[in-house]
């Protein structure tokens, strides 16, 4: 399989095995491309046009003017993330980005952020298989400091997410959610 085509398969949602042998030598060989860029980027000063360059070089993709990030930045795959305009990712993010996220125009990320997209099977027998599932960030979401999203999660559109809270569940438009797991607190009227 080539690259080109496994990024596909990733992106498609296809759960991936420890025992196939090619599909996870791919897998390695990406997530040693995506070190690659994640060394430039946080091992020495990038202006932001240098960011948002070593950015569409890691995920494949033109990534708006707009956009700012204050290394470090951590990523184990890079080829699944979609960002839109005026999006903020502050210092010491970390995205496990295979199962795909997507982050909405005008969205904020808080400093260390964890939004995970893999899960492993219970059983030990598929334990070495991890299942996808994307995360959506609507337009104009904030994500608090030290916060963490879970695989499958949609945050709608205006909500904020409280530093510290871990998002199993989706989150409603215009809500806030804290706490561990996260629960809605309130409502955002404006």
């Amino acid at each position: 399989m080539e690259m080109q085509e496994f990024i596909a398969f990733c992106k498609a949602g296809n759960p991936i095995s420890s025992t196939d042998k090619e599909l996870h030598g791919l897998l390695v060989q990406s997530s040693f491309q995506a070190q690659k860029i994640m060394v430039e980027l946080n091992s020495t000063f990038n202006t932001q046009e240098e960011i948002v360059a070593l950015f569409s070089q890691l995920i494949g993709a033109p990534v708006d003017a707009s956009f700012l990030c204050l290394p470090p930045f951590y990523t184990d795959f890079g080829k699944n993330i979609s960002i839109g305009k005026n999006v903020f990712i502050n210092t010491g993010c970390s995205f496990q980005d295979r199962g795909g996220i997507t982050i909405g125009n005008g969205s904020l990320i808080g400093m260390n952020v964890s939004i995970a997209t893999l899960n492993h099977g219970l059983p030990l027998e598929t334990r070495g298989t991890t299942t996808p599932s994307p995360v959506v960030i609507g337009e104009n979401v904030w994500i608090g400091s030290n916060a963490t999203i879970l695989p499958g999660v949609t945050i709608g559109d205006n909500a904020v997410v409280a530093a510290g809270a871990v998002v199993s569940k989706d989150v409603p438009s215009n809500t806030v959610v804290a706490g561990v797991p996260a629960k809605a607190i309130k409502k955002i009227t404006e």
